[in-house]
């Protein structure tokens, strides 16, 4: 009789499952999207220091036994009461079979457990960054209510050699219906994202933040982009 499916989070960077884990992310994302495995080992060391405030870091794993299926990271940023959705993947056989959506929800779980700490209620959203055609960002929006953002959105460069990565940054509701945000509130999200999550120490100083906020000004209201045709095929991943 086969294993049972096991989600859990990692907590430790002496687990096995985390070099596995890094592993499939190796093998689903190109080198310019992920960061080394000295920023994973980093922010265990910070989350067994005790140091961690309003912004909290989770990486999950599904496993078979001692197979690793698939992992999802995000951070949870206490200050804005969303969950930042970092990096998904799943072993190729297991694509499109739901192993993705049980290891996001798994990861808003501990999005939620911080909300309630931190506010005392449920998290007001997650956020995501995905490329325009990957059908991941269309089921997203179709079955979950996510805002594809109409505006200017680059991950920032993961290692100094690489090029900024252009991508679609969507916000997904989940305490209210919305279809638009205030450009204030997105301000917020892009620096929480870049400062927090990616460590840029002055994003401010950044040509390529600056450039995405200056296509902000004079707009009051970021609705949502249309979106191009999906590809056919791709790896589940944000």
């Amino acid at each position: 009789m086969p294993e049972r499916l096991r989600l859990r989070e990692l907590l430790q960077a002496t687990d096995p499952a985390f070099r596995r884990s890094y592993a499939l992310l190796r093998r689903t994302f190109p080198p310019s999207e992920l960061v080394k495995t000295s920023e994973f080992l980093r922010t265990f060391r910070e989350r067994a220091a005790g140091v961690w405030t309003d912004f909290l870091w989770h990486m999950v794993v599904g496993e078979r036994g001692k197979t690793l299926l698939g992992c999802a990271t995000g951070s949870y940023i206490g200050s804005l009461n969303v969950g930042l959705i970092g990096y998904l993947a799943v072993g190729t056989r297991l694509r499109s079979k739901g192993l993705g959506l049980r290891l996001r929800d798994r990861l808003r779980q501990a999005f939620e457990a911080g909300a309630r700490r931190l506010h005392g209620h449920g998290l007001d959203g997650i956020i995501g960054e995905v490329e325009p055609d990957n059908p991941w960002l269309g089921h997203l929006v179709r079955y979950y209510g996510a805002i594809p953002l109409d505006l200017v959105y680059f991950q920032p460069p993961v290692r100094p050699a690489e090029p900024e990565v252009p991508l679609v940054l969507y916000y997904q509701p989940l305490r209210r219906a919305r279809r638009r945000l205030p450009v204030a509130e997105v301000r917020k999200i892009l620096y929480a994202i870049w400062r927090r999550s990616y460590r840029v120490t002055s994003p401010l100083e950044d040509p390529r933040f600056r450039r995405m906020l200056a296509a902000l000004e004079g707009r009051r209201w970021i609705g949502a982009m249309a979106l191009p045709p999906a590809r056919l095929r791709g790896p589940l991943h944000e």
